[in-house]
C-alpha cells in the first residue's frame, strides 16, 4: 500500500474504482453489465431479456450478506396456484428519492408507474407539487416527513395515503438530507419554502424526537390530520434496530421500514456514503424477531430497502421476515439511470437526479420502463414461489430453515432456526393506531364563559384533526368559511399542529411542546394576562412553530428552546425564548420582545428575525448571521406587527415598546448570504394590517375530555 501511494513519480493516485466502477477494479453491484441488461429489457420488455438480466443474480460475485445464502425448494406446487402478479406489485414501492435529487421528470415518472402497478412511489422529503393533484395518478401515494419539514403543509398531508416519518437513511444514518445549493433552483425553492440557490440539509431527527414518546406524538399528530393514512417510521439497519422496532410499534405505527447500508442517494456528498449502516438482512431479522418476542410482530407492516434488484433478493426478504419491499436504485436504471455517479454535481448526463434546464431535456424515460421491469420481476418471483412450493410470500415470513449457505462456506454462517421465528398466516395485521378516535373528535364540551372552552395537558393535537377535514372540504370545493375558538386552561402537546389558513386558536392559559408545529396558514394566540407578561412566565414549552410554512403565533409570554427551528414562513411574536432559536430557518418572520438564548440563527438561510439591540451579544451564531439596523420603512411594518400583538394578546411589554416617542430598540437578525430585500421579506406574508385584527369568538371546535392515553 506504500509504494502504491508513494512508489511512483505519478501526480494522481489510482482510482481503485470506490464510488465509481473501474475495469478491474472494486466490484459494484450495480455494473455496467447489469444496466446494460436492464435497459435492454424495458426498451424491449421480452421474457429472454429478462432471462438474461436475471442470469446476473448467480453469475455475479458475492457483493451482499444475502449472496452467502440459498433457498431451498420444496416439493413444487402448480405456478396457476401461487398468488398473481398484482398482489406481489401492491408490496412494491420506490423509496424515497426527493423532488430536488431528482428532476421533476423523473419524479413524476417513477409516480406514474408506480400508481399503475398499484404499487406506492415515496415523495421523499422535498414535498411535492401541488401541481400534481390536478391530474389523478401523478402524485405520490407515501409522502415523507423528515426532520427538514421541507414541503410539509396540511394539504401535503391530507393528500397521502401513508405517512413515512424519516428517523434515519440507509446509505448515511445520522446524518440528515443534504441538498447542494446548485440544486435549488426557483421551482424546488417554492415547492420546499425555501430560498433559491442556498444548500438545504435537515436536521438530525433530535430537535422534535428526543424520544419514542416524541415519536409517539409526531404519529398521534398525524393521524389526528389525516386518519385515513397509514403511518409508517424508516429506520436504518444497526445495532439495536429491534428494540427501537417494538418502541415505534408500540408508538402506534403501521409500518416500519429498515433501510440498509448500501442505499444509494441522489444529492449527498461522496463522503457520506460509505462505511456506514449495516445490510438490512441483519437488521430485517433483528426487527422481526424482535417484534414476535414483544407480541408485536402482527401490528405492523415491515417493509425492506436497499440494493433490491433479483427475485431472489425479494425471497429471501420474505424469508427473514419481510411484508413490504422498496426500491431506488434498480427503478431508477430502469429509465435510464447510467450510474454515473454524478448525481451530488447536479451534472447527471441523463437527466434523472439533476435541476440542470439542459441536462433535463435529455431524459427518456417513461413509466412503461419501470413497469417492465417490475411487471416482469413479480412474474419471476411467483416463479420461484412454485419451486419452492410456497404459494404466497406471507408463507415464507420468518421461515428460516428454508435458508442455507451457499457450498463450502464456514457453516456457522448457517442462521439458526427458531420455532417462534415464524408468523402463522391467520397471524394477520392489526394496524394499532394508539389513538383513541375521541381524542380526534371536537364535540361539544362545557363552556367555561362565552364561547370558552376547558382544556387540559392531555388534550393533544388541538386543531390538526379539525384542519385535515376541513382541508378535505376545501379539497372537494366546499365552502369552509374562518372561524375561531377560544380556549381556557393547560393545552397538551402539540396545541394548533397543522393548523390551516381560516382557523384561529386563542388560549388563556398556557401550552406544551410543539405549539404551532407545522403551522399551514391559521392563527394561534396564547396569553395568561397582564401579570404574565410582565413577570416572563413561560407559556410555551420547546420546538414552537416546527415546520411552520404560513400563520401567525402571538404569545404574551415566553417559549422554551428550539423557537421557529425550520420556520420557512409563519410570522410570530414571542416576549423570550432559550436556545436554538431560529436554527435551520428559511423564511418567515420572528419578533423577540425579550431575552434569547444562546446559538440564535445557527443554520438560518432565508427570513429574518428581529431581536432587541441589546442582546445581540454572545448569543448569535456569526457563522450564518448577523445584526443590522432597521431601515424606515421596516420599523412601520414592525410596529404594526406590535399593534397586531397587543390587539391580540393585551400585551404590556409590546405597549412599552409602542408609547416610546424614539425608534424601536430592535435590530434585524438576518442570514449573512441573504437573498433578495427586506421589503420582499415581508410582502411574503400575509399583510399586516394597520389596523388591529379582530379576533371573533365562534364554537367551530372543541375538544371531548379523554384520559390520557397509554402506550404501554
Amino acid at each position: 500500500m506504500h509504494a502504491a501511494g508513494y512508489g511512483s513519480a505519478t501526480e494522481e493516485l489510482a482510482d481503485h474504482g470506490l464510488y465509481r466502477f473501474r475495469k478491474g477494479a472494486e466490484l459494484h453491484a450495480t455494473s455496467p453489465e447489469l444496466v446494460r441488461r436492464l435497459h435492454a429489457h424495458v426498451r424491449k420488455p421480452q421474457a429472454g431479456n429478462y432471462g438474461a438480466f436475471e442470469e446476473l443474480a448467480k453469475s455475479e460475485g458475492t457483493t451482499f450478506l444475502r449472496d452467502l445464502l440459498e433457498m431451498l425448494p420444496d416439493q413444487p406446487v402448480p405456478l396457476e396456484e401461487v398468488e398473481p402478479a398484482e398482489s406481489i406489485l401492491a408490496r412494491f414501492s420506490t423509496q424515497a428519492m426527493s423532488l430536488g435529487s431528482l428532476s421533476p421528470e423523473a419524479h413524476k415518472a417513477l409516480s406514474i408507474a408506480m400508481n399503475q402497478l398499484g404499487g406506492r412511489s415515496n415523495t421523499g422529503e422535498g414535498g411535492e407539487d401541488s401541481d400534481l393533484y390536478q391530474v389523478p395518478g401523478t402524485s405520490s401515494k407515501i409522502k415523507q416527513v423528515a426532520s427538514g419539514r421541507f414541503g410539509v403543509t396540511a394539504e401535503y398531508l391530507v393528500r397521502a395515503e401513508e405517512l413515512e416519518i424519516k428517523m434515519a437513511q440507509g446509505s448515511k444514518p445520522g446524518e440528515g438530507g443534504q441538498l447542494p445549493a446548485r440544486k435549488v433552483t426557483e421551482y424546488i425553492a417554492r415547492i420546499r419554502h425555501a430560498t433559491p440557490g442556498t444548500p438545504l440539509i435537515s436536521p438530525p431527527p433530535h430537535h422534535d424526537i428526543y424520544s419514542i414518546e416524541d415519536l409517539a406524538q409526531l404519529i398521534h399528530d398525524l393521524r389526528a390530520v389525516n386518519p385515513r393514512a397509514r403511518i409508517g417510521v424508516k429506520l436504518v439497519s444497526g445495532t439495536g434496530v429491534g428494540v427501537i422496532a417494538a418502541g415505534v410499534a408500540k408508538a402506534g405505527a403501521d409500518v416500519i421500514t429498515v433501510s440498509g447500508h448500501n442505499g444509494g442517494t441522489g444529492s449527498s456528498p461522496l463522503t457520506s456514503i460509505k462505511n456506514t449502516g449495516l445490510p438490512w438482512e441483519i437488521g430485517l431479522r433483528e426487527t422481526h424477531e424482535t417484534l414476535l418476542r414483544a407480541g408485536l410482530r402482527s401490528r405492523v407492516k415491515l417493509r425492506v430497502d436497499g440494493g433490491l434488484r433479483f427475485s431472489r433478493d425479494i425471497l429471501i426478504g420474505a424469508t427473514l421476515g419481510a411484508d413490504e419491499f422498496g426500491f431506488g436504485t434498480a427503478a431508477l436504471v430502469a429509465i435510464g439511470c447510467v450510474m454515473a455517479r454524478q448525481c451530488h454535481l447536479n451534472t447527471c448526463p441523463v437527466g434523472i437526479a439533476t435541476q440542470d434546464e439542459t441536462l433535463r431535456t435529455r431524459f427518456n424515460g417513461k413509466p412503461e420502463m419501470v413497469v417492465a421491469y417490475f411487471r416482469s420481476l413479480a412474474e419471476e418471483i411467483r416463479k420461484g414461489l412454485a419451486e419452492l412450493g410456497v404459494r404466497g410470500l406471507a408463507e415464507l415470513r420468518g421461515w428460516y430453515d428454508r435458508l442455507e449457505t451457499r457450498s463450502g462456506l464456514d457453516p456457522l454462517l448457517v442462521i439458526p432456526v427458531s420455532k417462534p421465528s415464524r408468523v402463522l398466516p391467520q397471524q394477520t395485521s392489526v394496524l394499532d393506531g394508539g389513538v383513541e378516535e375521541t381524542e380526534l373528535s371536537f364535540e361539544h364540551t362545557r363552556p367555561v364563559g362565552a364561547g370558552c372552552s376547558p382544556i387540559h395537558n392531555f388534550h393533544r393535537s388541538i386543531g390538526a384533526h379539525f384542519s385535515g377535514e376541513l382541508m378535505h372540504e376545501r379539497l372537494e370545493h366546499k365552502e369552509a368559511p374562518a372561524s375561531t375558538r377560544d380556549f381556557q386552561g393547560t393545552a397538551g402537546q402539540s396545541f394548533g399542529a397543522f393548523l390551516t389558513s381560516g382557523l384561529t386558536l386563542n388560549l388563556s392559559g398556557e401550552a406544551n411542546d410543539y405549539v404551532g408545529k407545522g403551522l399551514s396558514g391559521g392563527t394561534i394566540v396564547i396569553r395568561a394576562g397582564h401579570h404574565a407578561s410582565k413577570r416572563g412566565d413561560v407559556l410555551v414549552g420547546n420546538t414552537v412553530l416546527y415546520g411552520a410554512t404560513a400563520g401567525q403565533l402571538y404569545v404574551a409570554g415566553q417559549a422554551g428552546e428550539r423557537f421557529a427551528v425550520r420556520n420557512s414562513g409563519a410570522v410570530a411574536v414571542i416576549e423570550g425564548l432559550g436556545q436554538h432559536g431560529c436554527e435551520y430557518m428559511t423564511g418567515g418572520i420572528v419578533a423577540v420582545l425579550g431575552r434569547i438564548g444562546l446559538n440564535f440563527g445557527s443554520g438560518m438561510t432565508g427570513g429574518l428575525a428581529y431581536i432587541l439591540r441589546n442582546e445581540t451579544e454572545h448569543v448569535l451564531n456569526l457563522e450564518f448571521v448577523q445584526a443590522h439596523e432597521l431601515e424606515a420603512l421596516e420599523e412601520q411594518n414592525l410596529r404594526r406587527l406590535l399593534e397586531a400583538h397587543v390587539a391580540l394578546t393585551d400585551s404590556p411589554v409590546a405597549s412599552r415598546f409602542l408609547a416610546r416617542r424614539s425608534s424601536l430598540p430592535f435590530v434585524r437578525v438576518q442570514p449573512i448570504h441573504f437573498q433578495g430585500t427586506v421589503q420582499s421579506a415581508w410582502n411574503c406574508i400575509p399583510a399586516i394590517a394597520a389596523e388591529p385584527l379582530a379576533v371573533e369568538a365562534q364554537n367551530f371546535l372543541s375538544i371531548s375530555e379523554s384520559p390520557a392515553p397509554n402506550y404501554a
